[in-house]
């Protein structure tokens, strides 16, 4: 991000714009929508921009501005169309140490306008860093036509009560409010009885809410899903997005986790095999502590929380403690590794079951039915493999498997630095070795990407 986008408080402050014709007229224009203290500088004001100024009471200087005219003004816009002109005043408002915005010379420009959508006071600017102006005019036409005109005088009444509200604890008690006024009560009286009425609706709400009990606090224990946002639930996302407290595992990413509010505690609690953990009773007082003071609390797994997630342990711990829980399943990641070399993790005439493995347990590596997971046709996802890639084939070579079995490694699945690594059971050490996969993997025994088997036969029919 180059441009940190702000809102700047313009409330009596001078602006400056330089220009005759239609560049400092689109300025003005939207300039206007504030209540800075305007001044223009136009030598040979065009028709149209000398009909706003007049009509507006805009400050009109027919010269060009010197450097007296921008000593504290919070804003210069350059905006005469022509490049000598245009940089004349922008040495001007440097000189001055005013921001400036050069129109169309992004290079030129200390800050950008953005495209804006006014509901005044909620507003919503849209930017491109100024690399495509198209797409944010048609962002803000999509956004135009979704956000009701009515969120003006909602928000205008929510800002006014903001005091009163305080009546209310902080935190969830007060969002609680809030999106009752915004989501439900505020558009039904706006609609049924108009503008004069919300500051009584308000009131009336606001006594509702300090008359109710809260509501207890809970845990919702969710999983995330492979890595992908966008493979995460419905439901997944609107308890984030409700959480007070976020207890979130390392292999949920950064995206993920900023689809949570702002305002919300986050709560590392890593496991990581053969390193240094978080031990689970310390997440399950993490989940207790938190919910008992009335907080929800969002458990957030990668992948599936009920598939080596530890699940039982941590709902047998809120049982105990007598806090409510529920839990959100995920898009496992031997899912997302099977849909991402397109292929079946089920298929009839090779495998009727699947073997979801960990490759170790607490006590060290995992035994398992190696004559089973040995036989023809059979397919396991091995998570948490790659330190074990040379037991697991030792035992499923020692139960009879074909050294040329074929094995999928999806590393960082469905994430956008996802790698994909074919190997056999021969050589799956070697491969993993060379490969150097330094981030989570699952490991698929007995399938190999789609396209892959699709071209091998046009292959051995080529060389026959």
């Amino acid at each position: 991000m180059q441009h940190f986008p702000i809102f700047l408080d313009l409330a009596d402050r001078p602006v400056v714009i330089a220009g005759n014709g239609a560049f400092a007229l689109a300025k003005l224009k939207l300039l206007l929508k504030t209540t800075a203290r305007l001044t223009v500088f136009a030598p040979e004001p065009e028709a149209d921009l000398l009909e706003t100024v007049t009509a507006q009471g805009v400050t009109l200087h027919r010269r060009a501005a010197e450097a007296h005219d921008l000593q504290g003004a919070a804003l210069a816009y350059a905006a005469h169309g022509e490049a000598d002109a245009d940089a004349r005043f922008a040495r001007l408002a440097r000189g001055a140490g005013v921001a400036l915005n050069v129109v169309d010379n992004l290079e030129a420009s200390d800050f950008i306008t953005p495209a804006i959508v006014d509901r005044d006071p909620v507003t919503v600017a849209i930017g491109t860093e100024g690399a495509a102006p198209v797409l944010a005019r048609a962002i803000k036409t999509d956004l135009e036509a979704s956000l009701p005109t009515g969120l003006g005088p909602l928000a205008r009444a929510g800002k006014l009560f903001r005091p009163r509200a305080e009546a209310l604890p902080f935190g969830r008690a007060r969002r609680d409010f809030w999106a009752d006024y915004y989501f439900r009560t505020g558009p039904e009286v706006l609609a049924e009885a108009g503008e004069e009425l919300l500051d009584h609706a308000l009131e009336a709400l606001l006594q509702q809410h300090l008359d109710a009990e809260q509501e207890p606090g809970r845990v919702d224990l969710v999983g995330a899903g492979p890595g992908d946002p966008e493979l995460m639930t419905l439901k997944a996302r609107r308890l984030l997005d409700a959480a007070d407290v976020v207890i979130h595992d390392r292999l949920v990413p950064a995206a993920i986790l900023e689809l949570a509010r702002r305002e919300a505690e986050f709560i590392a609690v890593g496991k990581e095999g053969f390193a240094p953990s978080t031990p689970q009773d310390e997440i399950n007082a993490h989940m207790i502590r938190h919910a008992q003071a009335g907080a929800r609390v969002v458990r957030l797994k990668g992948g599936d929380a009920s598939v080596f997630g530890r699940l039982d342990e941590e709902t047998e711990a809120l049982s105990a403690a007598g806090i409510d829980w529920s839990v959100t399943p995920g898009i496992t990641a031997a899912s997302a590794a099977a849909a991402a070399i397109g292929a079946s993790l089920t298929r009839r005439g090779r495998n009727s079951d699947l073997r979801l493995l960990t490759a170790h347990d607490t006590k060290g590596f995992a035994d398992h039915d190696w004559r089973d997971l040995a036989r023809p046709g059979a397919v396991a996802a091995i998570y948490m493999g790659k330190r074990a890639a040379r037991f697991v084939q030792g035992r499923l070579l020692m139960h009879g498997a074909e050294a040329a079995t074929p094995v999928t490694l999806v590393e960082n699945v469905s994430r956008p630095d996802q790698r994909i690594v074919t190997a056999t059971l021969g050589d799956l050490p070697q491969t993993l070795s060379e490969a150097a996969l330094a981030g989570p993997v699952i490991t698929l025994i007995g399938l190999a990407p789609a396209r892959a088997q699709a071209v091998l036969p046009d292959l051995l029919e080529e060389f026959a």
